[in-house]
């Protein structure tokens, strides 16, 4: 088969300005061939399925693309091995993700040799000289025209939301499947407060065990009442256990917080963050032993704009064995979870979800006032849908401080004034640069769209990075 001639790209040569298989077309190759490792991320497979479509549309060719699936590292990445056979710009085969599938079909080369003797683009091409032209233009102050929207993470139509809701919770599942099987984890345990992110974390749990097959009551979800803890949290976390199937457990820790407390000198009148972080860390702990103790591991609770913020206790519940929200902004949760909860058949599961989507944010470590939560984090820390947009452009394109504010004041000018939204990119700025060390030893967990805040990929960051210059930025801002 002369007119058969093959040339290899490996993985990301393909979405290189300049892929290797131009060159190789130009030379005859007839079918590209691609062994990759491409994760899986929010909307990524549509690009890939465009990318391979048109270069074999470019070179016209055939074009094999070969994707990692299950049973791939998900240290920090899930694959979904999506595969894919193009024939000078249509897909001929295309495997579903997630599913294991082998695809096969026929590529005709005759057919493609035909169309490149008619093309007379692809026999012309070839090493050009490119003209340099200098061109000068003033810079001047402008009116953006441009919108954006106030929560970028999540997608505006809502048929589009609904798909990437289920691909999200799909991408966690599948990471949390692996490394179950990969363990041989007996059990998995869940430490539940009744609030957005453990409410994530149960569900994206109760998912994988439904992949794997496994009887649901190996998973143990444990709530642990404290100084803090209200009656409708602790209430929709045992509700919201029972309805999923898992078993639940109720360790009550507040007298061995008040014996650490008294070995270490703490007064229990001071609610200062040692009062807060002894009860994080005691969870922690008990959540840790009783996974030793059942053969499982503890699934993280905590997601990714927590994480940008710091806002979680070292070695309390910024620690687990592996964290499935570890990439889900805050913005993104609630809307998880609404999809959970609008697509269950289970009448008194969706009521559960839908009180804990319209209870207030909280670690709940403070004592509660006239029974109602006493401690709101958007109260303390800044409302998260500006963090969320914040850490969006800085993550995603690299944004200075200075920009970002200006996008900012013009996507939230009817909801927040200039002085509020300076003031909360100031707190992001100082507590993402001061907190960074949490964000170094962080536990595996699954990315799920291109920002992500992962220490072995995705953000590679000094612990001890200076803000000095994001605060001197921050500081040529004028409010008038």
């Amino acid at each position: 088969m002369e007119n058969l001639v093959v040339a290899a790209e490996i993985c990301e040569d393909v979405w290189s300005p300049i892929p290797p298989s131009i060159q190789a077309a130009l030379e005859g190759a007839t079918l590209i061939v691609n062994c990759s490792a491409s994760d899986e991320t929010i909307g990524k497979d549509s690009y890939r399925r465009e990318l391979i479509c048109g270069q074999s549309a470019r070179l016209i060719a055939g074009y094999i693309y070969a994707n990692a699936g299950e049973g791939e590292s998900t240290t920090d990445l899930v694959f979904g091995g999506h595969n894919i056979i193009a024939e000078n710009g249509t897909i001929l085969a295309e495997s579903r993700r997630f599913k294991n599938d082998i695809i096969f079909t026929e590529i005709d080369i005759q057919r493609l040799l035909g169309e490149r003797r008619k093309n007379t683009t692809f026999q012309n091409s070839g090493e050009r000289e490119l003209v340099r032209i200098p061109f000068y233009i003033e810079c001047d102050e402008t009116e953006l025209t441009r919108t954006f929207p106030q929560q970028p993470f999540v997608p505006q139509d809502e048929r589009e939301r609904a798909r990437r809701c289920e691909e999200i919770l799909t991408i966690q599942a599948m990471g949390l499947k692996k490394r179950l099987a990969h363990t041989c984890a007996k059990t998995a345990v869940v430490g539940i407060s009744g609030g957005l992110d453990s409410t994530l974390a149960l569900l994206v749990t109760a998912r994988a065990f439904e992949m794997l097959e496994r009887d649901k009551t190996d998973i143990y979800a444990v709530t642990m009442p404290c100084f803090g803890t209200t009656d409708r949290t602790y209430q929709n976390a045992c509700r919201m256990a029972e309805q999923l199937g898992a078993t639940l457990m109720e360790v009550p820790i507040a007298e061995a917080v008040r014996v650490h407390f008294r070995d270490i000198g703490q007064d229990m009148s001071d609610h200062s963050v040692t009062f807060e972080n002894g009860q994080a860390r005691e969870r922690t702990q008990v959540l840790m032993d009783i996974a030793n103790k059942n053969g499982g591991m503890v699934i993280g609770t905590g997601d990714m704009s927590e994480l940008a913020l710091g806002w979680a206790t070292y070695n309390g519940d910024h620690m687990s064995m592996y964290g499935v929200n570890a990439s889900v902004p805050k913005t993104l949760v609630r809307h998880l979870v609404q999809y959970a909860a609008d697509e269950t058949a289970d009448e008194k599961l969706k009521k559960v979800l839908y009180d804990v989507l319209d209870t207030p944010v909280s670690p709940e470590l403070l004592p509660p006032k006239n029974g109602n939560i006493a401690q709101k984090t958007e109260d303390l820390v800044g409302p998260y849908e500006l963090h969320d947009f914040f850490l969006y452009f800085m993550l995603r394109f690299g944004y200075e401080p200075s920009k970002i504010f200006r996008l900012a004041e013009l996507t939230f000018n009817k909801k927040y004034d200039n002085v509020t939204i300076l003031k909360w990119l100031e707190t992001f700025c100082r507590r993402f640069f001061s907190q960074q060390f949490k964000r170094s030893c962080l536990p595996d967990g699954p990315k799920v769209g291109t920002v992500a805040l992962s220490p072995r990929g995705d953000w590679r960051m000094p612990s001890d990075a200076c803000v000095s210059a994001w605060m001197k930025d921050l500081g040529n801002i004028s409010l008038m």
